[in-house]
């Protein structure tokens, strides 16, 4: 395996107030899939991402009515905004000028070098960094040509060209995203990017699918490059809402314990033993403490086999039994419940324990 750089070692740049490189947290990124020039509708959904713990905001910017919306979507975001430009430099140029934090570019579709001058003259006027997003699908005509497909080497070879052009302007705020919905091609790149440079990376699998097999390549692939050290930024990318884009995000990160805090639910799988709505019960504590960063884990175990020993082990837990379920706090047994309302109950005692901890 190629030798790859701590996180500590990348360069540090600022998207708005939050540090992307340099050994920050990783922070969570999603898009908006709202008609960027829909004002409230967009910042909207942005508010919802920022709600289930998202760091950073992308909408794309695809023409002059999405532009013209910009400034008042920057003025009302609660998070920095990065504005995705493809093929007109020109949108690029009036997001600068809207405020955007950050321009995501494709150098492969933005087209003559001069273009790529302009806006790297714009950015470093605003001090805004440049994520430079290589993406398989769209690598320039000749760097195809002569790897023969988009390789882990002709994505990199695609970043380095570009990253040059910025580098040449003396504009060094540069993150790199490669992406391709191959896991291991992904995978590849990103390693082979971060053994030569030190630029932060952005981590994603595009185009990785609907909800569940997109969350499963996501995990996959960005859970490995994560475990190497690589990675400043994510987005996983899934043909679902974009909040859940940030739930599977954050979920990743708190696995590998990159991430603390906010609640984390312990469900079982259930079986023929079960006899609570452990599914529906897990859902809704999830759902109702989407925006609670204190780290709290609630367990929801559906019968006494290993209910009893796994909710001793959370901050809060039930083991579910018919008509009357246990429950634990602390590592020990602090009552027996009888509600039907079982998940209200849970969500009650929750906001209980985080209250006390709030004092301390």
């Amino acid at each position: 395996m190629t030798e790859t750089p701590a996180r500590s070692r990348t360069r540090r740049v600022m998207i708005g107030r939050v540090p992307v490189g340099g050994g920050a947290p990783v922070a969570v990124q999603s898009m908006t899939n709202t008609v960027t020039s829909d004002i409230e509708a967009t910042v909207a959904q942005i508010a919802r991402l920022a709600h289930v713990g998202c760091d950073i905001a992308r909408v794309a910017v695809p023409d002059g009515a999405a532009a013209d919306a910009l400034p008042e979507i920057i003025a009302r975001s609660g998070i920095p905004v990065v504005a995705d430009i493809h093929f007109d430099h020109r949108l690029g140029l009036r997001a600068v000028e809207a405020g955007a934090h950050a321009l995501r570019i494709n150098p492969g579709n933005i087209g003559a070098e001069e273009r790529v001058r302009a806006l790297v003259a714009a950015c470093s006027e605003a001090s805004i960094p440049i994520r430079i997003g290589v993406n398989a699908g769209s690598l320039e005509r000749d760097i195809l040509e002569r790897h023969g497909h988009p390789t882990a080497e002709a994505m990199v070879e695609s970043a380095e060209r570009h990253a040059a052009l910025l580098e040449e302007r003396d504009f060094s705020d540069i993150i790199v995203s490669l992406k391709s919905s191959d896991v291991p091609t992904t995978v590849d790149a990103n390693r082979l990017m971060a053994s030569r440079h030190d630029y932060p990376l952005h981590l994603g699998i595009t185009e990785a699918g609907t909800l569940v097999p997109g969350a499963v390549r996501s995990s996959v692939g960005l859970g490995l490059m994560l475990a190497d050290g690589l990675g400043d930024t994510i987005r996983v990318s899934l043909a679902a809402p974009p909040e859940d884009e940030v739930r599977v995000g954050r979920e990743i990160l708190r696995s590998l314990g990159l991430r603390h805090g906010g609640v984390t639910v312990v469900a079982c799988p259930t079986c023929g033993r079960t006899e609570i709505d452990v599914p529906g019960i897990a859902s809704e504590i999830e759902r109702r403490t989407a925006d609670i960063r204190t780290p709290v884990t609630v367990a929801v175990m559906g019968c006494v086999v290993n209910g009893p020993g796994e909710a001793r082990e959370a901050d809060l837990g039930v083991a579910g039994g018919r008509g009357r379920s246990v429950l634990f706090a602390g590592g020990r047994e602090i009552g027996r419940l009888t509600s039907d309302d079982l998940a209200g109950e849970l969500l009650r005692r929750l906001q209980d324990l985080i209250d006390e901890r709030g004092k301390e």
